[in-house]
């Protein structure tokens, strides 16, 4: 498997409230987790920190080859739910991290599998770039997305909708977090890529998976995180990709 990632500050942030991590676990499997923090930039930037270092923690303690899907699972949801833990313990004993939280998207990829958790907006594609398909895996937990299923607005004044930014979950603002959890088959060749919506809000999905076809990994997320600043770059702005 080949690995890649970028993050940029973007052109308006003072700071990169931003986290990442990647890496292989076996010869066979490797994880991938983004985190967007909120709250002020320093706590922004402790809350997603530290999510991305106790789900990382978590995964590399407890995943070994030949785990059954079940327990992929509660590997991934439960490293989520300890992160949310202690986050939220920091911001009630701590005044200046008082309101802090952060999204998480979280995946263990082997060849035949991806397996995702997920809390907030940021997401999780699954691309495949000969054939120029994209799939949304995670589903946003935001205003507009709510208000998308409900038939208030469509999906594209949900694009520029004032409240676009207001999440409805979120990692260490709660004492317990409600995770999302998906499965899906890979294929060699298939790309998997997590992000920011740093990048979702100023890059269009047909430019995602457009880029991908022909690219190395490493260039490919360079040109994401160039085409999201080109585009105004008006937020944090980070990209994980996987390629089976």
């Amino acid at each position: 498997m080949i690995l890649a990632a970028k993050s940029d500050i973007g052109t308006t942030r003072e700071s990169n409230q931003d986290s990442y991590s990647f890496g292989e676990l076996t010869p066979g499997a490797c994880y991938a987790i983004v985190c967007d923090g909120m709250g002020g930039a320093a706590e922004g930037a402790v809350a997603s920190g530290e999510c991305a270092r106790i789900v990382r923690e978590r995964i590399l303690a407890g995943y070994y080859d030949g785990m059954s899907d079940i327990s992929v699972k509660s590997l991934l949801l439960t490293a989520v739910e300890y992160a949310n833990k202690y986050i939220y313990s920091l911001s009630i004993s701590d005044e200046k991290y008082e309101g802090m939280g952060t999204t998480v998207v979280a995946a263990i990829v082997t060849s035949e599998f991806v397996y995702i958790a997920h809390a907030g907006d940021s997401r999780a594609y699954l691309i495949n770039p000969d054939r120029n398909e994209i799939v949304q895996l995670t589903r946003d937990h935001s205003v507009v997305q709510k208000m998308v299923e409900d038939g208030t607005i469509t999906a594209e004044e949900a694009t520029s909708h004032p409240k676009k930014h207001l999440i409805t979950r979120a990692v260490g603002v709660d004492s317990s977090v409600r995770t999302d959890f998906c499965q899906e088959d890979v294929a060699p060749g298939d790309i998997i890529l997590l992000c920011t919506d740093g990048l979702t809000n100023y890059t269009g999905v047909r430019d995602i998976v457009l880029t991908a076809a022909d690219t190395p990994l490493e260039e490919y997320v360079g040109k994401l995180v160039d085409k999201a600043i080109e585009n105004g770059g008006g937020d944090n702005v980070t990209v994980v990709s996987v390629k089976v």
